[in-house]
């Protein structure tokens, strides 16, 4: 036996052993995502899917950060909550689901409003250290805009999906290889876009999709190192069932990630 195998019990070796029989992934690959720490910031639409996948896989620790509580219009596609779960804190009720799913895996939320000024704090709050993942599973421009400036303050990739309507878009930014992070894409002007799935609405399949493409993305980051969207944004158009993937470069004059 290899000391990667050592590393997972019997029950991680029988639980994960249709992953590890895929070609390109092995031990050292599941081993690596038992360490990994993921934060996911939204607990909501994108943060359900995703957070379910990763758990499932074996993503050792999940961090999700919320300050929401579970509606009755959340439930046609968050898929972590039931009826009974309206009135709870959305972020300590996915937690709760997804210990109950995998409890080879720790899961935990956070209730309070991520901001500039407590991010180190509660980022850190459950491993003493930064997140080797930064997920940004929100639905408005600002919590996009605040995860960016998080990413670039403290070196953390960040891995940002959206969905709207019928369409998401997908891209996993990496401050310390210096190609460009979100603003470089979207500039200042998409802060005047101020659509969200309560005001514009969303198709269940549409959250369905972009966070389980956003959970897939983390797995090979996280297991494999790879990075298949380095400079690029996948769009995905579930209207026409179309899918397209567009190159972009770093804004020299980006007001981000230019200082």
């Amino acid at each position: 036996m290899t000391e990667s195998l050592y590393e997972l019990s019997d029950d991680e070796l029988l639980r994960y052993s249709r992953q590890v029989l895929l070609l390109g992934w092995d031990i050292d690959a599941q081993v690596k995502l038992k360490s990994a720490r993921v934060v996911l910031i939204g607990a909501g639409g994108l943060g359900c899917p995703a957070s379910e996948t990763l758990v499932r896989a074996g993503v050792g620790l999940v961090h999700l950060i919320d300050d929401d509580k579970i509606e009755m219009s959340n439930l046609q596609r968050q898929t972590l909550f039931l009826p009974k779960d309206i009135g709870q804190s959305k972020a300590l009720t996915a937690a709760k689901m997804l210990n109950d799913i995998n409890p080879l895996i720790n899961a935990f939320g956070s209730t309070e409003r991520l901001t500039d000024d407590n991010a180190f704090e509660v980022l850190t709050r459950f491993s003493g250290k930064m997140p080797d993942l930064l997920l940004d599973c929100s639905d408005n421009f600002a919590t996009r805009d605040m995860s960016n400036r998080l990413s670039i303050r403290y070196q953390l990739p960040l891995l940002s999906a959206s969905a709207i309507g019928f369409q998401g878009q997908l891209a996993l930014f990496e401050p310390d290889q210096n190609n460009g992070c979100y603003q470089c894409i979207f500039g200042d002007s998409i802060s005047d876009d101020n659509r969200t799935c309560a005001n514009s609405g969303v198709l269940a399949s549409t959250t369905a999709i972009m966070g389980n493409l956003q959970a897939n993305l983390a797995l090979q980051y996280l297991g494999l190192g790879n990075n298949p969207l380095a400079n690029k944004l996948l769009l995905w158009d579930g209207k026409r069932m179309q899918q397209r993937v567009m190159g972009y470069k770093k804004d020299l004059n980006c007001s981000a990630c230019q200082r």
